[in-house]
């Protein structure tokens, strides 16, 4: 049933936790005690520094290209709702690794990737703002907020041109499952604690 073998690949895929993998191979570090916890490429910045990070977030865009991947290509050619399974999968995955006890991220460069695999242009639009946001505020919660909500209008947006109903719930489960993850972040940052890009964590 292509459904649910694009859920399993999707997750299976996601769980993968790249960042804990980065962190035993960089300084033999559990990236779960450190940090803010999680396993993305924000924590593996603060804990272990870019080179590490860059890693962390390859692994991690990966992921979420070829849960997609492997369904537009070879599972369900052409059906968008099967993608989208695999989409959320990943970032499921990736947040709640059954690897590492359930832990993880919080799914933003994983859900870039699925995403950007199925609406390349939108959201490397989202992404060029979040980034930008990044750079002008030093804050990465905010960036990685903002680009999530401006993908999931996108792709509303995308929706409503091509009359495609599951481009729509793709931008509100995934975008929304992104901002939710945020929900300390969002706190820091209105509460003026949230630490700024380059504040390291050890």
């Amino acid at each position: 049933m292509p459904v649910l073998l694009a859920a399993v690949i999707g997750y299976l895929l996601g769980a993968i936790p790249t960042g804990m993998v980065v962190a035993r191979v960089y300084r033999n570090v559990d990236l779960t005690v450190h940090g803010s916890g999680r396993t993305g490429a924000t924590n593996v910045l603060r804990t272990l520094g870019s080179g590490a990070a860059a890693v962390a977030f390859g692994g991690d865009f990966l992921k979420g290209v070829l849960a997609v991947a492997a369904v537009k290509f070879f599972i369900a050619p052409d059906n968008t709702w099967i993608e989208m399974v695999a989409a959320i999968a990943a970032v499921v995955g990736h947040s709640y690794s059954v690897f590492i006890r359930f832990k993880g991220g919080r799914g933003v460069v994983t859900g870039f990737g699925a995403s950007l695999v199925a609406a390349p242009v939108l959201m490397l639009v989202a992404f060029a703002i979040g980034v930008a946001l990044v750079l002008l505020t030093r804050y990465v919660s905010l960036g990685s907020v903002v680009g999530a909500i401006l993908g999931g209008l996108f792709l509303c947006g995308l929706a409503y041109a091509q009359a495609e109903p599951a481009w729509a719930l793709w931008g509100v489960l995934v975008g929304g499952f992104i901002v939710v993850a945020h929900k300390d972040n969002i706190e820091r940052l209105l509460a003026g604690k949230e630490r700024k890009l380059g504040e390291r964590a050890l």
